[in-house]
């Protein structure tokens, strides 16, 4: 699902990432960890394509992303790949369903498919109860769950999470590392987790370990 081979990143003199590889197969969870500095979010940025690759190459579902124009990119992206960051980045002036229609509309899908789509995902949530208020008054826990629907949103083949659970306490990172590995039973997408998380990366199916910007385990 995910092929990564030779990847190079830098940021003028700072040499990030030295030449990665890495394979993903479909329906696998895998976690990366590592110090922080050693590369795991821009690794991730560039499997999201957030950020573009200075060498290497990365394929996702078949498709080499990097070859793609930033249109046909970014279209790529909003079909194919769903984020769960740290701090949820929801939009504050729009209500929980709202959040997780907007890739949706992006994609152009019609309205009343998508609306029934999130709520669906919400109630598969338990956040359905919750899907007219705004982010601020929802719980952290309940604030990353409409993330991660609003990541499920479009059917992606990929799930990329940074450090999901970082801003949890621990009873909602408990649930929600378990929710990764129901969602990936119940929708089998792939998921690619950078955590400092001891816990969740244990539960993988693998865990890969990256220092001064190469995979070395």
């Amino acid at each position: 699902m995910i092929s990564v081979k030779h990847v190079q990143k830098s940021y003028e003199s700072l040499h990030v990432l030295k030449g990665v590889d890495l394979e993903v197969q479909q329906g696998e969870v895998v976690s990366i960890v590592g110090a922080s500095g050693a590369g795991k979010s821009t690794l991730l940025h560039i499997i999201g394509t957030l950020d573009r690759p200075d060498a290497g190459s990365v394929t996702i579902a078949g498709q080499q992303v990097e070859k793609l124009k930033d249109k046909a990119l970014a279209g790529f992206r909003n079909t194919h790949i769903g984020f769960v960051f740290q701090f949820h980045h929801l939009l504050p002036e729009f209500t929980a369903l709202e959040n997780v229609c907007i890739p949706g509309y992006i994609a152009g899908k019609k309205t009343a498919e998508v609306e029934a789509h999130a709520k669906e995902l919400l109630s598969w949530l338990h956040v359905d109860n919750r899907m007219q208020h705004k982010p601020n008054q929802l719980s952290g826990g309940e604030q990353q769950r409409v993330a991660v629907a609003r990541a499920l949103i479009n059917a992606p083949s990929v799930i990329l999470a940074d450090e999901p659970s970082g801003n949890l306490d621990t009873q909602n990172a408990m649930e929600l590392h378990h929710l990764f590995f129901q969602l990936r039973d119940a929708f089998k997408q792939t998921f690619v987790i950078v955590t400092h998380n001891t816990e969740l990366a244990d539960m993988a199916d693998r865990k890969l370990t990256m220092q001064d910007g190469l995979m070395v385990g």
